[in-house]
């Protein structure tokens, strides 16, 4: 990962060590400093060109480097919706974004190069399953920790989560929990912040949202660990916020073709008919997005499945459930021959 205070610097130094600094970045990487005040306060923006025009105007190279700044710099503020700003950042072709809070601070440097947006949610990933249909490999392994391609099925969601600027990430697990917990830690390696929800008793498909005390934002993200997908995170959570819905589950357009001609009927009666018809109909692809708050839907510690979960929401007329049809690719690796075929897929798609 990029080592974000590489690209900080303090407004007091001399400019000597920005241009040191601005060296060392080297061509590869944004030649962007930004600059902080002794509490880490961003105070501005700092380039190759900004020390030209200083030297320019009679500056020299020892001299603080707030007088060679500029103070009219962009920048996102972690409080607010950022998704079209960051958009416009990424057509202006400006890549490297300081991340403040609301008093200015600087949490964190984005590079857009490799961030696709930053959706203000956090994500809860279900990977607490036994695996049956996947033994005798997850006798020893629990099933998220299955490697396809060069790591394991839950890393290739993570990452996917990270790239779409989430980083509260809470991970649900119980069978062979610690290998996961091992795994990943607290999330430091990646840049991001993982907590584990450990189930002593089974919990259903999302009970465990029960035991998350709270969270920065108002949504969360659902999704069970075994899935390999390359959903886009941006395009769901705009299509969930647009509809004004309670929650949105996205789902998988399955076909049927009826080789035969397929009556209309009333008692012995034909009304019409129609000649090998095709029906698509969708199904649950098991990713959500949910209002956080559907969390006291239901008891704390109590066996949920997301199935009753939107069952109550449909009953309830002040919520509204509605389904995103994902058109990506999306495979749930239940069986040997689904991971045998994600082991192919993965030379080919791109997540």
């Amino acid at each position: 990962m990029q080592n974000r205070t590489q690209h900080i610097v303090n407004y007091n130094h001399p400019t000597r060590i920005a241009l040191k600094s601005l060296d060392i970045l080297g061509d590869n990487v944004s030649r962007t400093l930004f600059v902080v005040d002794d509490v880490n306060r961003l105070v501005g923006a700092l380039t190759d060109g900004d020390i030209r025009r200083g030297l320019l105007n009679g500056l020299e190279i020892s001299e603080p480097i707030q007088l060679f700044m500029n103070t009219n710099f962009k920048f996102l503020k972690k409080s607010d919706n950022n998704l079209e700003l960051i958009r416009s950042y990424r057509e202006a072709e400006i890549h490297l974004i300081p991340l403040i809070d609301d008093n200015y601070h600087l949490l964190d440097v984005l590079d857009l190069k490799k961030l696709r947006t930053q959706l203000p949610l956090a994500a809860l990933i279900m990977a607490g399953g036994r695996g049956e249909r996947l033994r005798p490999l997850t006798e020893v392994t629990p099933k998220p920790m299955l490697k396809v391609g060069d790591k394991p099925i839950i890393e290739h969601n993570i990452d996917r989560l990270i790239a779409y600027g989430i980083k509260d990430i809470f991970i649900s697990v119980k069978y062979l929990k610690d290998q996961i917990i091992d795994y990943f830690g607290n999330g430091d390696a990646k840049g991001i912040h993982i907590q584990y929800i450990e189930e002593t008793e089974p919990l259903g498909t999302i009970g465990a949202l029960g035991l998350i005390h709270s969270i920065e934002h108002e949504d969360i993200l659902v999704m069970n660990s075994d899935l390999l997908t390359n959903i886009d995170f941006e395009d769901f959570y705009n299509f969930y916020k647009i509809n004004g819905a309670t929650m949105a589950l996205a789902s998988v357009p399955y076909h049927v073709n009826i080789p035969y001609a397929v009556l209309e009927t009333s008692g012995h009666l034909i009304s019409s008919f129609s000649e090998k018809p095709s029906y698509t109909y969708y199904s649950n692809a098991g990713i959500y997005l949910m209002k956080f708050e559907l969390k006291n839907s239901f008891e704390k510690g109590q066996f949920f499945n997301a199935t009753d979960l939107m069952d109550n929401i449909i009953a309830d007329i002040k919520r509204s459930l509605v389904h995103y049809p994902l058109l990506g690719y999306w495979l749930d690796i239940g069986k040997h021959n689904d991971l045998i075929k994600a082991q192919e897929d993965i030379k080919h798609i791109k997540l």
